[in-house]
């Protein structure tokens, strides 16, 4: 077939040369199938030249839709073979006309390669763009959104449709939007700078705020043109916003700042990221009063006016949150009831509506209340609420921190027992008491000391020392004057310090004293006789300096006891032969250490789950000749004083060795021995390998030692001490903490010493059946103990009710006298062999009753 039979050789030539100049390729083919027409356009897309196909079949396109009989109208994208073998992706639209009478075919093609793989890189963008939990923005030049993702729907409310069209600013931004810094940034992309981001709170199609992090950056044309703005938004309220306030509780507890100014910067950072609220935060007290501790946007004269108010079931949003125990919403300040009283000065401020909610303690009490003001006549946000959640835990932690820290701090100026200055407190007393002493006046200083007190202990068991011991500073109280100080210094012994006091004055409060003591105390349905030996000393008369002034006031105490005791002696010269005494008390205690002349006693240490031995502690006594038995809370100290405490305690390490390696040769099994270890062994770097050799020495394994700290050994000298005790652990050798509760160390410190068990100080067990403080103490120190991972000994158990109590709160192991008290070493393996042969016993009478239930649960 020629040119001339085609078709369009019948056309102007100006058709004809707009045809051949198209960019898609034209083809007519006849009713007979064959090509009669082929543009430049179409020899693109088929790769093939007129020559080649003009009156030929048109089965050389490789349309499938030329193939139908009778062939009908086509359009589609199609993937196109070409007779190469090449492939592409092309659109075909197939027409039939009828021109002078012959039926013809027109085919259009257009190659769409390009823009189908455009198209696939498109939908896999938007693929990605889906599955990311970051919201995407894509928006014109006039600030109009072109493209949002499902993150930004799931994140907003807003639909794609929805959204699409509309200024981004009019869909999310809202009255406290920082739009100031997102207009400077995007001026800065406008202007070619460079991409930045901002934090601002924005609004979902609710109007619920949201704290977001938007990345914006700019896409540009070949020439540099800027045609869209691209925003990343990040929910960042619970990241950042949510655990900044965290950081900054956490910060400031670290850094020991005072609670108010810990509740000051808690308001403002809530001010920050919630704009529209004034925030407050109450402490209520154990009497119920409310004081205020932050609250920096309220009005000074409103706060003020709060302190002290009383909760109560209709006292504004904080006082009836507080009583009951529940938010309370106030929607309207001027008509609600519970407002009335209160509502003047807030509404003179402008504040319409309040939200208050408890802050409550682990075990359940409102110590807080944690309230937001607004504005506006409305109810908080689901951002409001998240908010107070984080915020009422963080109070809470922050209140009670610091509530343990103040009554750690009151324990380590005050005795446990009795509530009385120690020994710390009385230095300072003391001190003041001397400073502000007038030219003529007198200082009198008395050292007091129960007069067989260590019988009391041993016959009667130390909770009866222990209420002789709070008797006895009840009656001190009631002798002594309102200026008069009154203290204990440890054990048995008492100081009563009496400003403005001349020798006679002193002497006649110590002979009241005297005669109060006269009168035998109850302790429970005994009557014990109790008397005291006083010594008193005078300043400026015998001394001007605080320590020689309580030497010579212990010096004449020890008069009155060589005296008869139950009397009083003021110090003179001639005591200054006591010091001599004491002297010759220090050589007898050499002579004991050299001769071997201590021994130890054994007390056992059980465990709650089932009865059997932990381990046993090891205690120094001593018996001399002359001086009787030397109670250790007398020697003890004495030998701290003249540097004897450290040859004590390596003997007590091979004096216990000695005897578990002989326990153990003999057939008793006991795991463990606790020593106790003054804080000077631990300033010897040679500790450790001296216990290697010890154990050593008794073929023991090093488990088969624990030595028993107290707080101070790591709170003075710490970097040696603590070299010291992680090259022990290094060993196997236990490390235990004695009297924890009573010392002033850092529990945050506590979690990186290398320590096995806590024991929790005898004092806190005489009253945690019924005293809620010592309760929550021996609770606060058996949860350190289980968060820390280590074993929790609670010593000076004597009751059944305490041991109890304790194995219900999950202490592991308690020593006391409910099991036996301090024995000698032949005394406690008959302790310990009847102890084992009752817990076979009990063992026996599990079996036994097993096979009982099974029969009767079969019947």
């Amino acid at each position: 077939m020629s040119a001339s039979d085609c078709p369009l050789t019948k056309m102007p030539d100006v058709l004809r040369a707009a045809l051949e100049c198209a960019d898609d390729g034209i083809v007519i083919v006849d009713d007979a199938r064959r090509i009669t027409y082929f543009n430049a356009g179409a020899e693109r897309i088929w790769k093939l030249a007129p020559a080649d196909v003009l009156g030929g079949d048109a089965a050389i396109l490789t349309l499938k839709c030329l193939q139908a009989d009778p062939v009908v109208d086509f359009r589609d994208e199609i993937s196109l073979i070409r007779r190469d073998g090449s492939r592409i992706k092309a659109t075909i639209a197939l027409s039939s006309t009828t021109i002078d009478g012959t039926v013809n075919h027109i085919i259009f093609a257009r190659d769409v390669t390009a823009e189908a793989e455009r198209r696939v890189r498109i939908g896999l963008l938007n693929a990605v763009s889906d599955q990311t939990n970051r919201a995407v923005i894509i928006a014109d030049v006039e600030h109009n959104i072109r493209y949002v993702n499902s993150a930004f729907t799931a994140l907003f409310g807003y639909t794609s449709e929805e959204a699409e069209g509309r200024p981004a600013a009019e869909l999310i931004a809202g009255c406290h939007t920082n739009r100031r810094a997102i207009a400077k940034l995007v001026k800065r992309l406008m202007a070619g700078g460079r991409r930045g981001e901002v934090e601002t709170l924005v609004y979902d199609k609710s109007g619920e705020e949201i704290w977001v992090c938007a990345r914006l950056d700019a896409f540009r044309d070949n020439k540099g043109r800027l045609r869209h703005i691209f925003a990343l938004v990040e929910d960042i309220t619970e990241s950042r916003q949510l655990r900044s306030l965290q950081q900054l509780i956490m910060s400031a507890l670290a850094d020991e700042v005072p609670i108010t100014e810990i509740a000051d910067r808690l308001c403002r950072r809530v001010e920050e990221i919630a704009p529209d609220v004034v925030c407050s935060l109450l402490h209520v007290d154990a009497a119920g009063l409310v004081h205020p501790l932050g609250g920096p946007s309220l009005p000074e004269d409103y706060s003020s006016a709060l302190d002290g108010i009383a909760i109560g079931p209709d006292v504004g949003s904080c006082g009836t949150a507080a009583f009951y125990g529940e938010p309370v919403l106030a929607e309207d300040l001027d008509t609600d009831p519970r407002w009335q009283p209160y509502k003047a000065m807030p509404l003179a401020t402008g504040l319409r509506a309040c939200w208050s909610t408890p802050v409550k303690a682990k075990d359940g009490r409102v110590i807080a209340t944690f309230a937001f003001y607004y504005r506006e006549s409305r109810a908080p946000s689901n951002w409001h609420r998240r908010i107070v959640d984080a915020c009422v835990d963080l109070a809470a932690f922050a209140i009670e921190r610091k509530e343990a820290r103040a009554e750690i701090a009151r324990l380590a100026y005050h005795d446990i027992l009795t509530g009385l200055p120690n020994r710390a407190q009385l230095r300072h007393l003391i001190t003041t008491a001397i400073d502000a002493c007038p030219t003529g006046s007198h200082v009198a200083l008395a050292f007091l000391d129960v007069d067989h007190f260590k019988d009391v202990n041993d016959t009667l068991g130390h909770a009866a020392g222990d209420e002789l011991l709070i008797q006895l500073a009840q009656r001190l109280r009631e002798q002594i004057g309102p200026e008069d100080m009154l203290g204990r210094l440890g054990g048995d012994e008492f100081v009563i310090l009496l400003p403005h006091r001349n020798a006679e004055s002193a002497e006649q409060v110590a002979t009241r004293i005297t005669e109060a003591l006269a009168a035998p105390l109850r302790l429970g349905s005994k009557l014990m006789p109790m008397s005291a030996s006083i010594g008193i000393s005078l300043y400026p008369d015998h001394a001007t300096d605080i320590d020689t002034l309580m030497q010579q006031a212990d010096a004449a105490m020890y008069m009155a006891k060589q005296a008869g005791r139950s009397t009083h002696c003021m110090f003179n010269a001639e005591m200054n032969g006591l010091t001599e005494q004491r002297l010759a008390m220090i050589a007898a205690l050499r002579r004991a250490i050299a001769e071997g002349a201590l021994s130890l006693f054994y007390q056992p240490q059980i465990r709650s789950c089932d009865g059997a031995v932990h381990g046993v502690e090891a205690l120094a006594r001593w018996h001399d000749a002359v001086l009787g038995d030397v109670s250790p809370a007398k020697f003890i100290p004495l030998a701290e004083e003249c540097g004897l405490i450290e040859q004590i305690g390596l003997w007590s390490v091979r004096e216990a060795c000695r005897q578990m390696a002989a326990w153990r040769r003999a057939g008793l099994n006991i795991p463990s021995v606790s020593v106790n270890l003054s804080p000077i062994n631990f300033r010897n770097v040679t500790l450790a390998a001296r216990l290697q050799d010890v154990l050593t020495e008794h073929d023991l394994p090093p488990d088969a030692l624990m030595l028993e700290i107290t707080e101070g050994t790591f709170m003075q000298d710490g970097a040696a001490a603590l070299e010291t005790m992680h090259a022990i652990r290094a060993l196997g050798i236990g490390l235990s903490v004695d009297d924890f509760g009573t010392g002033y160390s850092s529990l945050s410190r506590l979690a990186h010493l290398p320590i096995r068990e806590l024991k929790i100080d005898r004092s806190f067990m005489r009253d945690i059946e019924k005293d809620a403080g010592a309760l929550a103490i021996a609770t606060a120190v058996v949860r350190v103990g289980q968060g820390l991972r280590l074993t929790v000994v609670a010593e000076g158990v004597e009751t059944e009710g305490q041991r109890k109590m304790l194995a219900e709160l999950g202490c592991d192991v308690v020593q006391g006298y409910v099991y036996a008290p301090a024995l000698a070493p032949v005394a406690f393996e008959r302790w310990l062999i009847e102890h084992c042969a009752e817990q076979a016993r009990a063992m026996l009478g599990q079996l036994e009753v097993k096979p009982a239930v099974a029969v009767k649960r079969s019947a």
